[in-house]
């Protein structure tokens, strides 16, 4: 079938295609690296010269949801300066880069070094696939089996690939600037976070993560719980993370978070400006299931919203987040973090987050809205199919401590690799964010006349009203709330034009300090008629928010980071579908003066 055909580099599908397949390994014998792949049913033509019959375990290794081929360490050499971002050389790895504290000059992310090289063949999906089950409602005996297998995977000595430290160093390496990106023709470095590969990488990382402990305790069907903390059961850290006996415990996080204390998806930290008033359980529990609704449903109806900006070979790293990398996944970050420590590790920094277990169950969940939002209805709710993106790799030491080389385009289905979610209710669904009195009473009355609200104007000449700060002001920086007047390309658009083309927000050229948390939130046509503040009215479009995290010494900053937020929905929520303008508002929440924004447009995206 074709596939659309977009003004955005992301390319989709509505249906499956038949794309060309832009294959990133040799595919020849006499080509350096050839790997010889073996079909997942294989036939009895095998390698063993006693018994040709069967083939040799030299030639193929299986594993519980996948085959592996063996491959060398040999890059490919067709491979140019674009395309899909490839596996790290292991060989090249080095310190962490950049840090914002003498203490960790010396932080050492690399895996132990291997040679050996596997490449992921996807097989058919086990008859019985294992249920990643709700943190807060598992079984004692599943429970015993975490515990159990995760101090088995604590006492391997360090230096194995499989041991607890070694799988924290595979998302501070990942994430910290210790791989340099392969045959891009620039010194640019690996971030799997702020971009497309953000779901992906993780999926994979949590996939061999389970692997590993399922094999300790010899029980292939062990499944990692997930932090359900976008259900108003899960707001609490999982009971099973804090019992201080426990090797599910960490010493490194926020002591004001522990239970009964309810998770704040819209969490601030460090530096804080406009602080929020203190809330109520109830008030919480609405902050949380407005930010479940904006960010699943109404901001991200289309791939670019939810995955985020394409990112290639040679591309600047950090091109711009997705819907929930920013919020929840940042501020539950954040707010798990120890404010005691310099750098909020453990959970609170990218270099430090794998050495919480709390951080596999949270990023379980994570993995899980990637599934959810495919089966929320409509027809955009569908996975990238840029060749670029599916031929992507990645580098993961498996159950047997064989390095396994994997594609981006293998880890789609969670059913191909064994595993699905309990099902849980989605009370998120239905909590659709209500606009202001103001707002509300200029819907009503424009239904009443059947005539469009007065549009909002440009400011005058002369800044007669400063509340407004003009468009020659950029770029800006973000010392202190400032709304900006931005015109929309087209307005009073049909139905059908809706459904094709996404109206969004696109903040772009983004640039802060990358060793602190920071965040901005982001209202349009916010009258502020009411004490009521956040995710909780239809006004609030979003926030941008990130983690600390490190550079590469010497690299500067691409200086193109973008905040992308659909706001089609949010427009005719608030009654501003037929307005020329709209008054975008910036609230600096932390990291005050230290942001700084290059522009700030609306654009339509298919």
């Amino acid at each position: 079938m074709a596939s659309l055909s977009l003004t955005h580099p992301l390319v989709m599908t509505t249906t499956p295609s038949a794309p060309t397949i832009r294959t990133p390994f040799p595919t020849k014998p006499n080509q350096p690296g050839f790997v010889r792949r073996l079909a997942c049913k294989a036939s009895d033509q095998g390698s063993n010269k006693k018994n040709p019959s069967k083939l040799d375990r030299r030639d193929m290794l299986i594993g519980l949801g996948g085959l592996y081929g063996v491959a060398g360490l040999t890059l490919d050499p067709l491979a140019s300066a674009t395309g899909p971002v490839q596996a790290p050389d292991l060989s090249k790895c080095h310190n962490l880069l950049d840090p914002p504290s003498e203490k960790l000059k010396d932080v050492k992310c690399c895996p132990p070094y291997s040679d050996k090289i596997v490449d992921f063949r996807p097989c058919q999906p086990p008859r019985t696939l294992r249920i990643r089950p709700a943190a807060q409602w598992m079984d004692p005996d599943d429970i015993a089996k975490y515990k159990k297998a995760l101090a088995l995977m604590k006492a391997l000595p360090e230096d194995d690939p499989r041991s607890f430290v070694q799988q924290a160093k595979v998302h501070c390496a990942y994430c910290n600037g210790a791989y340099d990106q392969v045959n891009s023709g620039n010194d640019h470095y690996i971030q799997v976070h702020h971009s497309w590969l953000f779901f992906p990488f993780h999926r994979w990382y949590l996939y061999f993560y389970e692997k590993i402990l399922g094999s300790l305790i010899d029980d292939p069907s062990f499944a990692l719980p997930f932090w359900n903390w976008d259900h108003p059961s899960g707001y609490q850290i999982p009971s099973i993370f804090v019992d201080q006996t426990s090797p599910l415990y960490d010493v490194n996080r926020n002591p004001c978070h522990l239970p009964p204390t309810m998770v704040d998806l819209d969490y601030t930290a460090g530096e804080v400006s406009n602080p929020k008033p203190p809330v109520s359980e109830a008030q919480q529990v609405s902050i949380n299931l407005s930010v479940m609704y904006r960010q699943m449903v109404s901001s991200a109806k289309i791939p670019l919203l939810f995955f985020g900006e394409p990112y290639k070979n040679g591309d600047c790293p950090d091109p711009g987040q997705g819907s929930i990398e920013s919020m929840p996944h940042n501020t539950i970050h954040i707010w798990c973090g120890d404010n005691r420590r310099e750098n909020w590790e453990d959970m609170g920094s990218f270099h430090s987050s794998g050495r919480d277990p709390l951080f596999y169950s949270h990023h379980a969940n994570v993995d899980r809205m990637w599934n959810i939002w495919k089966s929320i209805p409509g027809a955009k709710r569908v996975d990238i199919n840029d060749q670029d993106y599916l031929n992507s790799t990645f580098l993961f030491y498996d159950e047997n401590a064989q390095l396994v080389r994997v594609r981006v385009g293998d880890s789609l289905d969670s059913k191909k690799l064994g595993y699905v979610y309990q099902e849980v209710d989605l009370p998120w669904l239905r909590s659709k964010p209500r606009p202001t009195k103001i707002n509300q009473q200029k819907m009503l009355t424009k239904k009443t006349n059947n005539s469009a609200s007065p549009p909002v104007k440009d400011p005058p000449p002369n800044n007669e009203d400063m509340n407004i700060t003009p468009i020659s002001r950029f770029p800006l920086t973000l010392s202190e709330t400032v709304t900006i007047v931005v015109k929309r390309p087209e307005k009073s658009r049909s139905r059908y034009e809706k459904e094709f083309k996404e109206e969004v927000l696109v903040v772009s050229g983004i640039h802060y300090n990358i060793d602190k948390p920071v965040k901005f939130d982001i209202y349009i046509n916010d009258e502020d008629d009411d004490a009521i503040t956040g995710p909780q009215k239809a006004e609030f479009a979003g926030s941008f928010s990130t983690v600390a995290h490190k550079s590469k010494v010497g690299v500067q900053s691409c200086d193109q980071m973008k905040l992308n937020i659909g706001i089609s929905d949010l427009l005719e929520d608030i009654g501003a579908d037929d307005d020329d303008r709209v008054k975008v508002t910036l609230v600096p929440r932390s990291g005050i003066g230290k942001v700084t924004i290059e522009a700030i447009k609306i654009d339509y995206i298919a």
